[in-house]
């Protein structure tokens, strides 16, 4: 071998370091430095940052949600308490029978008419904290705010209706607060295309 030919490995012993060769780069991998680097940079933290603000605003939803409905449904429990008194009051407005109450004296007058105050302040007091009384009379069966106590042979009426209420249902917000209890009517005219009813007008419901 000649002289020429170790030149490079005597250049490198002269100098004492190694000879490293210039890594290959991938066309996919942009050099550092490069400006496809940074726009990639940039973009990768772009949606960091679109991906926390989208988490910030839910998280912001949510305890928002729960906020309110913390405010709204924390009574739960004491609304219920007080639903008792509710109900004690209208008792005690149905044990004076209509005709006792119209022949009345003014003293009992002036008492019902007390209960009767007292109950409408305290329905408008639940009112305020989002405690509704609904009465379902007259409406199909619905088990979601109504429980049925009872069935009622009634065929002037669409079988599955409610046609007596024993006890008022409440709402609170959206939920149930308690539920309706009812009789319900069985046997009753089934819903039918007007022709279909036409000629059995006078004929018993074959359902019934």
């Amino acid at each position: 071998m000649t002289d020429q030919d170790r030149q490079p490995e005597d250049t490198a012993a002269a100098t004492g370091e190694p000879v490293v060769s210039k890594p290959y780069v991938m066309p996919d991998d942009p050099e550092p430095g490069s400006v496809e680097l940074l726009q990639k940079e940039a973009s990768e933290a772009r949606d960091r940052m679109l991906r926390t603000l989208a988490e910030m605003e839910n998280l912001r939803k949510r305890t928002t949600k729960e906020v309110a409905d913390a405010r709204l449904y924390g009574i739960t429990g004491f609304a219920r308490d007080v639903l008792d008194i509710a109900d004690n009051l209208q008792r005690a407005l149905d044990a004076v029978p209509a005709e006792a109450r119209a022949a009345a004296d003014p003293g009992l007058i002036s008492l019902i008419e007390g209960v009767e105050l007292t109950e409408r302040s305290l329905l408008n007091a639940l009112e305020k904290h989002g405690v509704k009384k609904f009465d379902p009379s007259g409406q199909k069966f619905d088990p979601n705010f109504q429980q049925a106590m009872f069935e009622v042979p009634d065929a002037s009426v669409p079988s599955g209706t409610v046609v007596q209420v024993m006890q008022a249902g409440y709402t609170i917000g959206e939920r149930v607060l308690r539920p309706a209890l009812v009789g319900v009517a069985k046997g009753g005219a089934k819903a039918a295309p007007a022709a279909n009813n036409t000629n059995n007008t006078n004929e018993p419901n074959s359902a019934a």
